[in-house]
């Protein structure tokens, strides 16, 4: 047995004695040589074994009297599995998801499998680590975030005609909480907010959580409907409105030109600032309208991440925007994290997109969604299951149910069988989405996804 497995050996044993009591809380552990006899190990096999309990709070060390057991923590059901009864309401497929035990099918969740992923470079840019200063491993972030990385975001926004100096980039800890510093910034509670119907799900769990009057915008084959938004926005004086650019979370639909200049004009007359989340941006075959790009910046704020085609464990998102809201978004971080975004995440993200064969893995990775998509749309079309309309790119279908099912109905029974799903309402500020579902195309491959989908379908409503 290698080192580090009669390590975890030790560890098992001690641990298996406090949970059956055999060691109460407050006892010392056996010593290190009669251990090391008794397993056939080191003593410094035990000596690590000891020290890495002693790290995990398990067993706690006295020096000069050795290691004693720890109380033990009491154990709930909350603490380990997700509560299936919960609401099924923003955050249902976000608590389903994260907190879903491995291994299970989750063709609700966002995000692509670990297998589409480009790990090879992300180890690579994990053994650099090793080289980097030692700052990048001790030290807080700076303010703005690492110049390298900050460079390289403002040439990708120059190519597409958006023309900004580093210094109007800020990165984030995460896309999430790009948009959390925006809201710290611009919203007051009991301001409204103007977002999709549907939306990304997240969105409004988190304007909620600032305290803002969520209103939706009817969401079309081509953008949000623009004579309802210039509606929503003289009926209720939105502060911000929030969208998806690219290809649309949840729909997969795309924004049109004359959409887009619509939607611009209307903000201009009822002085709407937009927050426009460009996530979705390197699935795209060939870019579509950018409000950013389109506006200049005047009264459009880009944010983004590499959580969907890098990692979603590298926490690193970024904010595009004037220089005065960047300089005031920097001391709303500073305030609430202490420093910007991690200098070994920087250090992560940079070194992945400066790889030669990032770009190569995200053609390969295109084509791949391509196949998956219309895998998924042969798959479902058996069971009534129909797309909204066929996506461009990306890994999102939303569909509809046969029969008019209800899909929080249909997500509840599947969840009892182990698949996490994404009903429509979930996303919907109306709750006018009942009969859709949110799929995820690469995560449709597991085999027991499409004969759960079958047996909640025809499963009796809740």
């Amino acid at each position: 047995m290698a080192e580090g497995g009669r390590t975890a050996a030790v560890m098992a044993a001690i641990r298996g004695r406090i949970a059956a009591r055999g060691l109460a809380p407050g006892e010392k552990l056996p010593s290190i040589r009669g251990l090391a006899a008794a397993m056939g190990v080191s003593p410094s096999t035990v000596v690590e074994a000891y020290e890495r309990l002693a790290a995990e709070g398990a067993v706690r060390s006295r020096p000069g009297a050795g290691f004693y057991a720890a109380a033990a923590a009491p154990l709930t059901l909350a603490e380990t599995v997700p509560r299936p009864d919960r609401a099924v309401d923003p955050l249902w497929v976000s608590r389903q998801s994260l907190d879903g035990e491995p291994g299970i099918p989750k063709p609700g969740c966002g995000w692509l499998p670990p297998a589409w992923m480009p790990v090879t470079a992300l180890r690579r840019a994990a053994r650099g680590l090793a080289r980097a200063e030692d700052a990048v491993l001790t030290d807080y972030g700076a303010t703005r975030g690492p110049l390298p990385l900050r460079r390289l975001l403002a040439r990708q926004c120059a190519g597409e005609g958006l023309a900004v100096g580093p210094d109007q980039v800020l990165l984030t800890g995460s896309g999430t909480q790009a948009i959390d510093l925006i809201c710290r910034l611009l919203v007051r509670p009991g301001d409204t907010v103007l977002v999709d119907d549907p939306c990304y799900f997240n969105f409004q769990a988190l304007l909620r959580a600032h305290g803002a009057n969520v209103v939706g915008v009817p969401y079309t084959e081509a953008g949000p409907d623009p004579e309802r938004f210039a509606e929503a926005a003289a009926a209720h004086r939105p502060r911000l409105y929030v969208t998806n650019s690219a290809l649309h979370n949840p729909t997969g639909a795309t924004l049109s030109p004359a959409v887009a200049h619509r939607l611009l004009n209307g903000a201009a007359a009822h002085d709407v600032t937009i927050v426009e989340d460009d996530i979705f941006a390197a699935f795209e075959p060939e870019p579509s309208p950018r409000l950013a790009a389109l506006d200049g910046l005047a009264r459009v704020i880009r944010i983004g991440s590499f959580s969907k085609t890098l990692s979603a464990s590298i926490r690193c998102g970024y904010v595009v925007a004037k220089a005065e809201w960047i300089e005031a978004l920097i001391d709303l971080q500073v305030a609430t994290s202490f420093g910007g975004v991690s200098p070994v995440a920087a250090e992560m993200v940079a070194g992945v997109l400066g790889d030669g064969q990032y770009r190569k893995h995200l053609d390969g990775l295109r084509r791949r969604l391509d196949r998956a998509r219309r895998e998924a749309v042969e798959r479902l079309a058996p069971l009534g299951i129909r797309p909204w309309l066929m996506p461009r790119g990306g890994f999102y279908l939303w569909c509809s149910l046969p029969d008019g099912r209800n899909a929080a109905d249909v997500a509840r029974a599947a969840l009892r069988e182990g698949v996490v799903l994404a009903p429509g309402d979930v996303f919907s500020v109306s709750r006018t989405a009942g009969h859709r579902m949110r799929f995820n195309v690469a995560q449709m491959g597991d085999a027991r996804v499409l004969p759960v989908l079958e047996r909640a379908l025809a499963a009796p409503a809740a």
